[in-house]
């Protein structure tokens, strides 16, 4: 999907205000999180050489913790929202790479899926690593009272499977 089509779709949300300002807190923590450590995360993903559909294929088949599994092209393209050959393109690049590699079906001899290689997994846990020594540096210049706080708010979303997953298993990432 086009970014245009994204902003207009974007700026006729039926959020009410209080969803909006609650989106507009996060926005504001999101960007001053990106950009914290001088952007250091953007810089390693530059470093690689990876554009963004093939940093975020790469992240997708990177899972988390040890659930890599293999997936199609069509799969990762509509995960994103990119058509078909543009991913395709991108899964090119990533196999010439060696960061992915293209596996053959268990149930369909004739449907190929796309999985992470070791240094495809070695470059997914060094932007963790990144990332998550930002949000260390920036956890660390938080007063007690703020770091409570938010971690009282975060807390509260644990419920949630998708991100209590996901904490569980950045807790062992080491900066």
């Amino acid at each position: 999907m086009q970014a245009s089509k994204i902003v207009e779709m974007a700026e006729k949300t039926d959020a009410s205000t209080g969803e909006k300002e609650t989106a507009a807190r996060l926005s504001a923590l999101m960007r001053h999180l990106f950009l914290y450590d001088r952007g250091n995360l953007l810089r390693v993903i530059e470093e690689s050489g990876l554009s963004m559909t093939q940093c975020k294929a790469l992240l997708q088949l990177g899972g988390i913790g040890e659930e890599n599994e293999p997936c199609q092209v069509t799969e990762l393209a509509e995960t994103f929202g990119v058509s078909i050959p543009s991913m395709s393109r991108a899964v090119d690049a990533l196999v010439c790479e060696d960061l992915v590699t293209r596996v053959e079906d268990p149930d369909d001899r004739r449907v190929r899926r796309v999985a992470i290689t070791a240094k495809g997994k070695e470059l997914v846990d060094a932007l963790l690593v990144v990332r998550q020594a930002g949000l260390e540096a920036f956890a660390e210049s938080l007063t007690a009272a703020q770091r409570r706080k938010l971690d009282a708010a975060v807390e509260s979303l644990m419920d949630r499977d998708d991100i209590a997953k996901t904490f569980e298993h950045l807790k062992g990432v080491k900066a």
